[in-house]
């Protein structure tokens, strides 16, 4: 029996990274709650203070990166499922990755900006 490739079977790789991502947006969300609710974002100059930490550097650079990779195969699995036109379809997946990586990039200068 000839076996026939459909797709591009991403599936449980895919599933996967949804998965951890998630986890990781929301133990980030998690420990900024924390700092929010303990009092450690009372002002502008704490939010300041707070995001000048190496740690919180690291937690909010894995927040973005785990939500944007989290969205580019969530808008990725959207353009394969309902745009049939290759063309149309790659450049909307170039398009997506473009714009994905310019707001991760936007909002780490954001979030960093001292």
């Amino acid at each position: 029996m000839k076996r026939v490739v459909v797709g591009a079977h991403y599936g449980l790789k895919d599933w996967l990274a949804q998965r951890v991502t998630a986890v990781v947006m929301a133990v980030c969300t998690l420990l900024i709650l924390v700092a929010i609710v303990g009092g450690a974002v009372s002002s502008a100059e704490s939010w300041r203070g707070l995001m000048a930490n190496g740690l919180v550097r690291i937690i909010s650079f894995l927040f973005a990166v785990s939500l944007f990779y989290h969205a580019w195969i969530g808008i990725r699995d959207i353009w394969m499922d309902y745009v049939k036109p290759p063309g149309v379809r790659l450049a909307l997946h170039v398009f997506t990755a473009l714009a994905l990586v310019g707001y991760a990039g936007w909002s780490i200068q954001i979030l960093w900006r001292l």
